[in-house]
């Protein structure tokens, strides 16, 4: 199964460390998990300790670093190429979105009268405070506390939600945020630099990886075993380690620029990672911010 990339936790000092967040699986039956808070849910449902599940995380198979070179640009002055290394294009992209990335904690209960903490990522995108995340990392939360990059702390507010696509927008009450730059998944390449930033197993923010998008226009099927199953349809398939937490932070290309939401991973593989395109985010947050995205 395909599982979403989240955390969910008691405490930060909670033993178990991250619970377990709701299967996917793809068509062909092998599993997914996804990259957000969700999992907490999951913990509840099936009987967790305390309020917060017990998950077993995966990690994706780190990307190949020893790659030369990100990615060419041609000059206007002649015909040779200026290339740049993958480290500085990673570096450079980082600068420019890492600002922008925070940390999304909620509060959910159960049906059974418990309660626990869930983690996930997002992205400022509008500086008057909207926040895109997964709709998974806010679904169900009783409250939500965004946490940005320079630490400052926000209580936010779904405003707008695309389940189908597992899209949503919160907003805080904050002006004058640094923003990241949205890019288009239409010139998305096999082959080209995906860099993740997050907050992986909800001890870890501002994490950054890096790999490539090892596929486009993939489809997987979500779910945790207890509730209906979800499928994704498009995905940008990447081997960017993402791992519970994750899940609503940017997928950026060589130029910092937003290209994908990471949503999902294997549960059982390495190097297995889904993103959802951008252009398929455009009208929510259009929609609730009232800018062209």
């Amino acid at each position: 199964m395909s599982e979403l990339l989240n955390d969910s936790t008691a405490t930060r000092s909670d033993p178990l460390t991250g619970s377990q967040p709701r299967q996917p699986a793809v068509a062909s039956q092998r599993g997914w998990r996804r990259a957000t808070a969700m999992g907490l849910i999951v913990g509840i449902l099936a009987g967790g300790a305390s309020g917060a599940g017990a998950a077993t995380l995966l990690a994706a198979q780190p990307a190949n670093q020893s790659r030369a070179a990100a990615t060419a640009a041609e000059t206007s002055t002649s015909t040779s190429s200026v290339t740049i290394d993958e480290s500085s294009a990673v570096t450079n992209a980082v600068k420019r979105a890492g600002p922008a990335v925070v940390v999304i904690q909620t509060t959910v209960t159960s049906g059974f009268g418990r309660s626990g903490e869930g983690i996930g990522s997002g992205f400022v995108y509008d500086s008057s405070g909207y926040i895109l995340t997964n709709d998974h990392v806010i679904d169900g939360a009783t409250s939500i506390s965004v946490e940005l990059a320079d630490g400052r702390s926000f209580s936010g507010t779904v405003v707008r939600t695309d389940p189908t696509h597992d899209l949503a927008v919160v907003k805080i009450a904050a002006t004058g945020l640094p923003t990241v730059t949205i890019g288009s998944s239409a010139s998305v390449v096999v082959g080209q630099l995906a860099i993740a930033i997050g907050d992986p197993l909800g001890e870890f923010a501002n994490s950054v990886s890096a790999g490539i998008v090892s596929g486009l226009a993939r489809q997987i099927t979500t779910g945790n075993g207890l509730a209906a199953s979800e499928q994704l349809d498009g995905l940008i398939q990447t081997d960017t380690s993402v791992n519970a937490g994750n899940s609503g932070g940017p997928l950026l290309n060589s130029a910092g620029q937003v290209i994908g939401i990471v949503t999902a991973t294997a549960a059982n593989a390495q190097g297995l990672g889904f993103a959802i395109p951008i252009d398929a985010a455009r009208s929510i947050m259009q929609g609730a911010a009232g800018t062209t995205a």
